[in-house]
C-alpha cells in the first residue's frame, strides 16, 4: 500500500529554492563577464576565429 511523503517545511523549501536562484544568478554574472571582455579584446581565455 502506498504511503504519502512527509510535507516539507516553508524554511526548507525557501532555502532550497534561494540555492537554486543564486546558481543561475551566479551564472549570468559570469556569461555577462565573459561577453564583455570578448566584445572588449581583453579576454585570454577565450578566442575567437
Amino acid at each position: 500500500m502506498a504511503v504519502p511523503k512527509k510535507r516539507i517545511s516553508l524554511s526548507k523549501k525557501r532555502i532550497r529554492k534561494n540555492i537554486w536562484k543564486k546558481k543561475g544568478y551566479l551564472t549570468a554574472v559570469k556569461a555577462l563577464s565573459l561577453a564583455k571582455s570578448v566584445s572588449t579584446g581583453r579576454s585570454k581565455s577565450f578566442f575567437l576565429p
